[in-house]
């Protein structure tokens, strides 16, 4: 979803995250992420890293990104597009 259409207390479905459409949800659906909730918490490089070897294929950094914005939105930071988080993501874990 739009970063800017979330609405933190309508999230139920994986599709009602920022930055999240049905090729994300997929993705997440592949590494047993069934709900927003079961984002809490979790470290976005391990969700990274876990799609990379469950789809046997180095994933697009970006994707990283992406998963770095909804863990920190499901930690309770405000919604922010997922390019807001390369600069950090290269900072801290370099080129993928």
């Amino acid at each position: 979803m739009n970063p800017a259409r979330v609405e933190r207390g309508q999230v139920r479905l994986l599709t009602d995250l920022p930055n999240v459409g049905p090729a994300m949800k997929r993705d997440l659906e592949l590494i047993g992420v069934r709900t927003p909730a079961q984002l809490i918490g979790r470290d976005p490089f391990k969700l990274y890293r876990s799609l990379c070897s469950k789809s046997a294929m180095r994933q697009d950094p970006c994707v990283l990104d992406v998963f770095i914005s909804i863990t920190r939105f499901m930690d309770g930071e405000e919604s922010k597009p997922w390019w807001a988080f390369t600069a950090e993501r290269k900072r801290k874990y370099g080129v993928l």
